[in-house]
């Protein structure tokens, strides 16, 4: 029986190869220092590759690793050597329109850090401990827009989708305790 796609980790590194945004959801690197060779090598073995236009997909250290440029950031999802490279592409791809979403377009490096929160939510929405929740950029957008709302505002400066987001979060706590 075929398990579900994972993914080993999700990279946003600047054009130095140094981390914006990072989230690992295997046990492959298991200390920073490890990430973080793990993140300089395979930026040195991608940086001279032209993968401004579309996705491009390469093999290393055992791994299916696809990645894609915009500006000064470059995007990498990692999966095992066994993965789905389509999902995979299907994953970034929707990481990359996600973050253009949500920085209205202005995807670069000061952009992103200022609303690091957001690629970092978004990074939760798309997949939680390796498997894929979910690929299309509008509703991971979505999600992170209803979460990054003011929960503690009053419920009369709310929209109704907010107060219903709001809502669901108090019902869902409620549930889990």
């Amino acid at each position: 029986m075929e398990s579900c796609p994972s993914i080993k980790n999700i990279l946003l590194l600047d054009s130095e190869g140094k981390r914006v945004a990072a989230k690992y959801y295997s046990g492959d690197w298991p200390t920073n220092s490890a990430k973080e060779a793990f993140e300089k090598a395979v930026f040195t073995k991608t940086q001279k590759t032209n993968a401004r236009t579309e996705a491009e997909i390469g093999m290393f250290e055992n791994n299916i690793v696809v990645y894609k440029f915009v500006q000064d950031l470059h995007f990498f999802v990692t999966g095992g050597e066994d993965e789905n490279e389509l999902i995979l592409a299907t994953v970034l791809q929707g990481f990359f329109d996600a973050v253009g979403l949500l920085l209205r377009g202005n995807v670069e490096k000061k952009e992103a850090l200022e609303n690091l929160d957001l690629i970092l939510l978004c990074l939760d929405e798309i997949v939680d401990g390796g498997i894929i929740l979910e690929t299309d950029a509008n509703v991971i957008a979505g999600k992170v827009a209803s979460n990054s709302i003011d929960a503690g505002a009053p419920l009369s400066e709310q929209t109704i989708s907010q107060a219903l987001a709001t809502a669901r979060e108090h019902l869902t706590r409620s549930l889990l305790k």
